[in-house]
């Protein structure tokens, strides 16, 4: 790499020897046409002073300082770069001198790199032998896997055929095993079948019923429509009113319009809030009463069947020991669930699932009035679809639900459009809502005082959902004054439920001795909260024990003292007088 590099030096040298030695033709060939110049220009000016032309003279005398200067300087020039040219050529033979030094070591290289290329010319016939072995393997080991598989093929292709054989005369026997099922078969489909369109009838007049009902509702829904339209029209005639009325008293139309419609919002969740409660209340009570009368029905047939049967019959197909039927009492107290599922799993000695579907279909009255009463449980959301007795088609859903369902939607995609445009929900539950911030931090003040300037301090903070729903909780930033000297470090949690807490690092490295104050910004579902941090310096705070000094009722002439301390409870010392 040395000799390379020398190699490279001496290159290098030649090619700036070489461009000097041009320049230097260069300027003595421009000395030599400034020469002649200057000659041609004297031989003028002695005519013109011959001849008495002053302009002229002066003209030429003016070009011949020119030419003048610019021959010294180009003479200049020529020095510099011959000097420049010597000191190229001796650095060029001093590094030529020091690749004599090295022509032996020269050498020795040039036979190290002869030999290495004997060692890899050697290296590459020991792999190319090693590789023609490796190929002469493979083909061995090819050839005997070769003969394994033809081996294996004629095995496989004589099991085959034993196989075919033993499947031809299994046929045989499977088919007339088969005629004789298939007989058995159609006849307990035939019978089915018959069970099949007495149920489909029944359920052609429910769809009928059910097809009515719809007819009619779409009649309420279109003119609801209308009603909708109607409505909308006065309000946007209400809110016209209400802009030129802003607009006279010269307020801003902007804000009092959004005012008046979340305030409207407001109001229309209220009364939709109220409306569902009733709905609820309405349901519930009528459920309440349904269960009462099917509990009573199951009373009085059980009274009936332990009159006319065995008294030995209570423990078999009856209540079991130690059970008891709940009155209607109990029922109205919130039991109704309850025993109406005791009732389906005890009545029939055994569960809904042992029970044959013809006998489901083909029960009385009473068993219909237990599949409107268990249809849907009592408070919307406890069963979700957990009731099994037989599945309930498409058809037989209660539009009022669907509608709650609805409904519960939009509302929900409401709310994910408010947190999303920035506009966010108050939070409300049933006879309350939720002022104030969202989160509540542990300590209230993130407070960092009598720092020194250098030193690092953490604080470890605690965030607490304080609203009445699942919130999120993000974080913003700090504030701009507090970016070169507090670090935040939090971890999103989630969905936090009401009550959760989770925590975040704050790092403050002060650089100045100076107090600073500012806010850690978070976000949450419900709107922005911040934290205070401040960080105090070191001061010095004086305080006496007393405020008044009362010497009280004393005799003339008598001496009395009190004694006065003053304390100081800051951090830094002072002095005092």
């Amino acid at each position: 790499r040395n000799l390379k590099l020398l190699d490279d030096i001496v290159k290098e040298k030649e090619l700036v020897a070489q461009k000097t030695r041009h320049k230097l033709s260069a300027c003595r060939l421009r000395i030599k046409m400034l020469a002649k110049q200057l000659d041609h220009v004297d031989m003028e000016i002695e005519k013109e002073e011959e001849a008495g032309n002053v302009a002229a003279l002066s003209r030429l005398q003016a070009m011949s300082s020119r030419l003048c200067t610019e021959l010294e300087r180009e003479k200049e020039l020529e020095l510099i770069i011959a000097l420049k040219l010597k000191q190229n050529m001796l650095e060029t033979w001093q590094i030529e001198s020091e690749q004599g030094k090295y022509e032996t070591l020269r050498a020795q290289v040039e036979k190290d790199e002869e030999e290495l290329q004997m060692q890899y010319q050697e290296q590459r016939e020991v792999r190319v032998w090693k590789e023609e072995l490796t190929a002469l393997q493979a083909e061995r080991k090819r050839r005997a896997q070769e003969k394994k598989e033809e081996k294996a093929r004629r095995e496989y292709e004589e099991r085959k055929k034993k196989l075919l054989e033993d499947a031809k005369r299994n046929h045989e026997k499977a088919a007339f095993f088969l005629k004789q099922s298939t007989a058995r078969i159609r006849e307990k489909i035939a019978k089915e079948e018959e069970k099949t369109q007495e149920h489909m009838e029944r359920r052609i007049q429910a769809v009928l019923s059910l097809k009515t009902s719809i007819a009619s509702n779409r009649e309420k829904l279109q003119t609801l429509q209308i009603l909708n339209k109607a409505k909308a029209l006065e309000a946007e005639k209400e809110e016209m009113k209400m802009r030129e009325a802003i607009l006279a008293e010269g307020g801003n139309v902007v804000k009092e319009i959004f005012l008046h419609k979340r305030q409207q919002k407001h109001e229309k969740e209220k009364r939709a809030f109220r409306e569902l409660q009733k709905s609820r209340k309405i349901e519930i009570v009528s459920r309440i009463l349904q269960e009462k009368a099917s509990t009573q029905k199951q009373r009085e047939s059980q009274s009936r069947a332990k009159a006319a049967e065995a008294p030995s019959l209570r423990g078999t197909a009856g209540w079991p020991r130690g059970e008891e039927p709940c009155t209607p009492a109990q029922v109205s107290k919130g039991l109704g669930t309850s025993c109406f599922g005791l009732h389906s799993f005890t009545q029939g000695a055994g569960s809904p699932e042992n029970i044959p579907q013809d006998v489901l279909w083909e029960s009385g009255d009473d068993e219909e009035e237990k599949e409107k009463t268990l249809l849907e449980p009592e408070f919307p959301g406890l069963w979700d679809q957990q009731y099994d007795l037989h599945k309930v088609s498409k058809e037989e859903v209660d539009p009022t639900q669907l509608a709650i369902r609805a409904a519960r939607k939009e509302m929900s995609e409401k709310e994910m459009e408010e947190f999303q445009t920035g506009i966010f929900p108050k939070q409300m539950v049933p006879g309350r809502e939720h002022k104030g911030c969202a989160f509540h931090s542990k300590p209230s003040c993130i407070h960092f005082k009598d720092f020194d300037v250098g030193e690092i301090y953490k604080k470890k903070i605690i965030l607490t959902n304080a609203s009445y729903s699942v919130n999120y909780c993000r974080l913003v930033g700090i504030s701009e004054c507090l970016k070169d000297f507090i670090s935040v470090h939090f971890d999103p949690p989630g969905k936090m439920s009401s009550g959760m807490s989770c925590e975040f690092v704050v790092t403050f490295k002060p650089m100045i001795n100076e107090s600073l104050e500012g806010e850690v910004m978070f976000v949450a579902q419900t709107g922005s909260f911040s934290v205070p941090l401040k960080c105090t310096v070191k001061t010095c705070i004086l305080a006496l024990d007393k405020e008044l000094i009362d010497f009280g009722s004393h005799v003339v002439g008598e001496r009395i003292s009190q004694t006065i301390s003053l304390t100081n409870s800051g951090a830094l010392g002072t002095r005092f007088k």
